[in-house]
């Protein structure tokens, strides 16, 4: 080996060995937006240590190759170039969600799932070299352009996208609010590129929205999991609550083309119906990863009746709460089958300011099945209806099943019952906001978290606006179209929410009557011998008397 080649690698070799150490007196960052756990990494010990040796004749190759295109490729390349393509490649080779965040990707993915960002409004990640449409986020540029899942963004401003790095992109879309952008897109069914022009805003997103669908029957939207969800989710239900008099008659949840976001958000949110037992489990290869979260006593309805709505752009956090709510049997899950992501993505801020987002573990439903690249499967399929043409269309076009080296199913949870073998999964999230890389979050009660376009309109999909959604301009033209809104029939407007609410009014029927017939129950007869089935001495079924 050169001096040149025997200098080079050693630096490589140290690059590494800091990294490692670097990574291994680090905590899991608990403010970190898109952290799927929260916990500090065990240093191995001498055992694991010396069974985990670095492979030198990869190293040497590794080195072998850095020197070759420092010396012979066309321009001249610097070692920290090289280097950080090197850890690019190396970790979003692993699965489709694991990535190395260099400081301004990990500053964009905090500021989108903080709820609050500039740009367009809608949710990316790369695919075949273009960006893909995850979901448009409610009442942005985005949605009102009529962007929809699984449209493919091929040029920005008459600059084409293939040959962007995410980061690139993402800035190329960001800009002063007001300011114009074009963007091409591809979407199927179309045999010419689209053509759309938008103006950039500053991105407010209120990811809970809710409003009355008739007297005692309340509808709410969670079109993200971001940090100030579950707080949103309590002032929803106050209000709807005082709306209706005191207490709420049933609900409908709406998590379509939800893309998922912090996981202490969606366990916080599942806790708020769900009285005891698990909400999700982790579990991964480090022990320190396995985890449990319980729900704690009260229900915020109750015991009123639930109706979940969910469709093919519902995945990650989203997943978790449809799971949990579905395996302790609190509330109908409505619509078309799921993403199916049940991975744990956790977030190592480095000393630089960039991160590492490592998938480490994958989660299971209350009742140990795993969600990942199946999805949650509704108790109530709803096919895509077209009722209107201004219908949104819902879902990816794809699922987690046909993203490049998605992970495989293993099974159920260690050690859970047949339940678990139903195999209905839990999600995780997809790229993030405008290119951001969606996770589960781990916090203080939830720890961890978290194609092809789309051909048909889907009724499980949200309308573009709800009632209480805001006036795109506040104008003459934007009220009229508001109140039009208003006066149209719910069936026309969104008919998975039609369904819903005439399913939820069924399971309020049956709610009521078993209720009155528990109230209504007539007190023991006496027995014919006088003495009171109370004051007789209580069997265990065997011959033995109750203790």
């Amino acid at each position: 080996m050169d001096s040149k080649l025997r200098g080079a690698s050693l630096i490589v070799l140290g690059v590494i060995v800091g990294t490692v150490a670097t990574i291994g007196e680090t905590t899991f960052a608990d403010s970190a937006p898109a952290a799927a756990d929260v916990q500090k990494l065990k240093k191995p010990d001498d055992a694991s240590a010396a069974s985990q040796k670095l492979p030198l004749s990869e190293l040497r190759k590794f080195v072998a190759i850095m020197q070759q295109v420092k010396e012979g490729y066309v321009e001249k390349v610097s070692d920290k170039t090289l280097l950080d393509n090197a850890i690019h490649g190396m970790v979003e080779g692993l699965d489709p969600h694991s990535a190395y965040l260099d400081p301004a990707e990990y500053k964009q993915l905090s500021v989108s799932t903080s709820g609050q960002f500039g740009g367009l409004g809608v949710k990316v990640q790369m695919e075949n070299g273009y960006l893909q449409v995850v979901s448009p986020i409610d009442d942005t540029p985005a949605s009102r352009a009529g962007i929809q899942p699984g449209d493919m963004i091929i040029r920005i401003d008459d600059k084409p996208v293939k040959g962007m790095s995410m980061s690139d992109a993402v800035h190329a879309m960001r800009g002063k609010p007001g300011s114009k952008i074009t963007l091409t897109i591809l979407r199927d069914g179309h045999d010419k590129p689209i053509h759309l022009s938008l103006k950039r805003a500053d991105i407010q997103v209120a990811s809970v929205k809710s409003r009355m669908l008739a007297p005692g029957y309340g509808y709410i939207r969670i079109s993200q999991f971001t940090e100030g969800t579950a707080k949103g989710m309590n002032k929803a239900l106050a209000k709807l609550k005082k709306q209706a008099g005191g207490s709420l008659k049933g609900l409908v949840l709406d998590l379509r083309n939800n893309p998922g976001g912090v996981l202490n958000a969606a366990v916080d949110v599942s806790d708020d119906f769900v009285s005891s037992g698990p909400i999700v489990s982790i579990q991964g290869r480090s022990a320190d990863t396995n985890h449990k979260f319980m729900a704690t006593p009260g229900d915020k309805l109750d015991g009123a009746p639930i109706v979940v709505l969910v469709n093919q752009g519902t995945a990650s956090a989203a997943e978790i709460v449809s799971g949990a709510l579905q395996d302790d049997h609190r509330a109908v899950i409505m619509g078309t089958q799921t993403f199916g992501k049940g991975s744990v993505q956790t977030v190592l801020p480095l000393n630089d300011g960039s991160a590492l987002k490592l998938t480490t573990a994958r989660y299971y439903t209350p009742s140990g099945r795993s969600i990942q690249a199946e999805g949650i499967t509704p108790d109530i399929k709803l096919a895509p209806v077209k009722i209107t043409p201004t219908q949104a269309s819902g879902g990816y076009g794809y699922t987690e099943a046909d993203l490049p080296g998605a992970l495989k199913n293993t099974g159920a949870e260690a050690g859970a019952g047949p339940a678990a073998h139903d195999n209905d999964k839990d999600n995780g999230i997809t790229s993030g906001s405008e290119g951001s890389q969606n996770g589960a979050d781990h916090g203080s009660k939830a720890k961890p978290e978290t194609g092809t376009p789309s051909k048909k309109p889907d009724s499980s999909a949200p309308a573009s606006q709800s009632d209480d959604s805001n006036a795109s301009s506040g104008d003459e033209s934007g009220a009229k179209a508001k109140s039009k809104a208003q006066k149209e029939p719910l069936v026309e407007k969104d008919y998975g929410v039609y369904e819903a609410l005439t399913l939820l009014k069924g399971l309020n029927t049956l709610h009521e009557n078993q209720s009155h017939r528990q109230t209504s129950q007539p007190k023991p007869a006496s027995a014919a011998d006088g003495t009171s089935d109370s004051a007789k001495p209580q069997g265990n079924g065997d011959g033995s008397s109750g203790s």
